[in-house]
């Protein structure tokens, strides 16, 4: 069973909207995918209970009467949405089950240096060779200074860029309703299913 985490230190990322829509991508293709987050914060279980139950089932954590969390049985994708802040114990908890990590940052330079820390910091704990990590840019404008200067950065990580992800309103839009980019017409949403493909691709 994968368990895929979307984690960076750094508030403000996109690390839920990154989080929901692998989770969304995965349901789509007809895995049975489970979203929490890893402290039992409200926020994809808020999410979760907007979705339409007429859309392909994303579940969230099993809460047993001990109170320990755990992924409803039969499922075969875990999704992980992570706190801002996330270090010490929350963090080796995390790394324990990682299967893959997804780093998601937008081109400023607070999400910069964040991620630099956060990266040498993963590449350095005794699991790194057994992870599988990758970057998404997140909020990308073409053609700006800021972007310009996050393209540079990347350059100099040693962990692959796995997708750029247009700044857009789509998402805002669909998470309100606890939907992601597969649950509405292709037709509304296709350059973003355009810029998901070596996402997905990854992910498999």
């Amino acid at each position: 069973m994968p368990v895929i985490v979307i984690a960076n230190p750094k508030g403000g990322v996109g690390k839920s909207t990154l989080a929901t829509n692998v989770a969304g991508s995965l349901a789509h293709r007809g895995h049975a995918v489970m979203l929490g987050d890893v402290d039992r914060q409200q926020s994809a279980r808020q999410w979760l209970a907007l979705r339409p139950a007429t859309l392909p089932a994303i579940q969230g954590w099993d809460v047993a009467h001990d109170a320990v969390v755990r992924p409803p049985k039969g499922t075969t994708h875990v999704v992980l949405d992570t706190p801002a802040g996330l270090h010490g114990k929350r963090l080796e908890a995390v790394l324990k089950i990682a299967d893959r990590v997804l780093i998601p940052l937008q081109p400023s330079l607070f999400d910069i240096q964040a991620t630099h820390a956060f990266v040498q910091q993963l590449q350095t704990h005794r699991r790194a060779p057994e992870i599988t990590m990758g970057l998404v840019a997140m909020r990308v404008r073409d053609h700006t200074r800021a972007f310009e200067q996050l393209q540079h950065y990347l350059t100099t990580v040693p962990l692959p860029v796995v997708a750029a992800l247009r700044d857009t309103q789509n998402y805002v839009q669909l998470a309100a309703r606890g939907l992601t980019l597969w649950d509405v017409a292709p037709s509304r949403v296709e350059r973003d299913l355009t810029q998901w493909q070596p996402l997905q691709a990854w992910l498999n």
